[in-house]
């Protein structure tokens, strides 16, 4: 291996003219590709295609979606997962309501937390509401809970950190030592909340009924009912009108 990683760096970095003629022979055979028909390919495209449908969607009803709920506390008679399992990590309860639609590229996850009369982890707490999505590479880290209200709405890459994994001292940080109960606290999305893609949600914070927060924001601290936020920290940039409301209400009740 160490010959072909030393060609490889020959052929780049010499000045050589073979060297030089060589790198662009061989560029040019690996755009060209192998002359393979195309035609044939337009009849086994829509083949390839169904027979991977049904293949996903067997997965997803036969095996993801059972695995899955094995990890709840509650049981949802009718849920949507999509694209593999969500990875759960920690000691954490959840509850997930009905008519749910969750990305398998999310993680769970629960801190620690002993309870010392019983000298045992206590589980931490994510409670989900009915008709709550949940999109894809979005992390939940619940330190003792995390509420979801109904008909929320997480974009992809959301973060709701409810506890940051390591202590603020640096010498305790590098021994490897866990967060601080102070740096721990629960996080509740009321009814109706949008979190835009790439949304922060720190622990302790609460997101008022119907408030849309947006793309790449960070919620440092609690947002009231019915308006539009963004920024880091997050700020109130308007209210929501009663023609919105309405026009959300009206959503909410055709869906």
């Amino acid at each position: 291996m160490n010959a072909v990683y030393h060609l490889k760096y020959w052929l780049k970095h010499s000045s050589n003219p073979i060297a030089t003629y060589s790198l662009r022979g061989l560029k040019y055979c690996l755009s060209r590709g192998l002359p393979v028909p195309i035609t044939p390919y337009f009849l086994i495209a829509p083949l390839f295609k169904g027979v991977s449908t049904i293949t996903t969607e067997l997965l997803r009803q036969l095996w993801w979606t059972p695995l899955f709920k094995t990890k709840l506390v509650t049981v949802p008679k009718r849920l949507y997962l999509y694209t593999g399992m969500p990875y759960i990590s920690g000691p954490l309860s959840i509850t997930v309501g009905e008519h749910c639609r969750i990305s398998g590229q999310t993680t769970f996850t629960g801190r620690y937390q002993e309870n010392i009369a019983q000298s045992a982890p206590i589980n931490a707490e994510l409670i989900i509401g009915n008709n709550v999505g949940i999109s894809w590479q979005t992390t939940i880290a619940v330190g003792k809970k995390i509420i979801i209200g109904d008909n929320t709405r997480i974009a992809g890459r959301c973060f709701l950190a409810g506890y940051p994994g390591h202590p603020i001292n640096p010498w305790d940080r590098a021994q490897g030592k866990p967060d601080t109960q102070n740096q721990v606290g629960d996080i509740i999305l009321e009814d109706n909340v949008w979190l835009g893609t790439g949304c922060t949600v720190l622990a302790g914070v609460t997101i008022g009924r119907n408030t849309i927060v947006g793309t790449g924001s960070i919620v440092t601290k609690n947002l009231p009912q019915n308006v539009i936020a963004a920024g880091n920290p997050a700020r109130v940039i308007r209210k929501l009108t009663l023609a919105e409301l309405t026009q959300e209400r009206d959503n909410n009740v055709t869906a």
